[in-house]
C-alpha cells in the first residue's frame, strides 16, 4: 500500500468515525444502523468492513477516538498557566455544563449517551468506557493535586477519591438533565463541586 492510499484509507476511516459520533451522540448506539452512518459519511456501503470488522468493533473504535480527543482537550485546559489549578477545574465543569446543555439537553458526551446502553451489550465497548472514564478521573485527580500544591484549593481527603466522586456526580447529573430537559441540576452540581473543592477563587 503506497502512502497516498494509506492516507486516503485513514481519511475514510476518520470520516466514518466522525459521522458515527454525530449520529450516535444524538440517537444512541442500538437505534443507529450502519447504512445511516455510511450515508452521512458518503462512503459506499460495502466499504465499511474494510475499516471495521463489525458494528461492535466500530463502537469500540468510536469510544476510543472520543476519549482520546476528550483527554487531549482536558490536557490543554489543565496546562493553562494563566489560571490557577482551582480556576482550571471550575472551568472544566463549566465547559461540561455548556457542552451538555444544548440541543434540548442532549449534549455531546458519549459516556453519558452510551454508557448504560452499551455496557450491557458489548464487553469490548464496556472496557473502552472503563478505560476512558478512568483516565478522566486520573486527570481530575492530577488537577486537584496541583490545586493543593499552588494553594488555590483547600480541600480535604484523597485527591483520587475526590476526583472519582466529582466525575460520578457530574455523570449522574448529566443523566438527570437529559431526563428533566432542564439545566437546573447542573447549577446544583456546580454548587456541590465548589463545596467539595473549596476553591480560593
Amino acid at each position: 500500500m503506497n502512502k497516498t492510499t494509506a492516507q486516503k484509507n485513514a481519511g475514510t476511516r476518520q470520516n466514518i468515525l466522525d459521522a458515527g459520533y454525530r449520529i450516535m451522540a444524538a440517537k444512541g448506539f442500538s437505534a443507529v444502523g450502519l447504512n445511516e452512518i455510511l450515508t452521512a459519511a458518503s462512503v459506499p456501503k460495502g466499504s465499511f468492513y474494510n475499516y471495521f470488522s463489525s458494528k461492535e468493533a466500530f463502537g469500540e473504535a468510536l469510544l476510543d477516538y472520543y476519549f482520546e480527543d476528550y483527554l487531549s482537550e482536558m490536557s490543554v485546559l489543565f496546562s493553562r498557566q494563566d489560571l490557577t489549578a482551582a480556576q482550571r477545574l471550575m472551568e472544566y465543569f463549566h465547559q461540561w455544563r455548556n457542552n451538555q446543555s444544548f440541543e434540548d439537553c442532549q449534549g455531546k458526551c458519549l459516556a453519558v449517551k452510551l454508557g448504560a446502553e452499551v455496557a450491557d451489550l458489548s464487553e469490548a465497548m464496556r472496557e473502552s468506557l472503563r478505560r476512558g472514564t478512568a483516565a478522566i478521573t486520573q486527570h481530575l485527580a492530577g488537577a486537584i493535586k496541583a490545586g493543593l500544591a499552588d494553594g488555590s484549593l483547600d480541600t480535604k481527603g484523597d485527591p483520587a477519591e475526590l476526583a472519582q466522586s466529582l466525575y460520578q456526580l457530574w455523570l449522574g447529573t448529566s443523566v438527570m438533565v437529559k431526563i428533566m430537559r432542564d439545566v437546573q441540576p447542573f447549577d446544583a452540581a456546580l454548587s456541590a463541586t465548589q463545596k467539595l473543592l473549596h476553591p480560593a477563587l
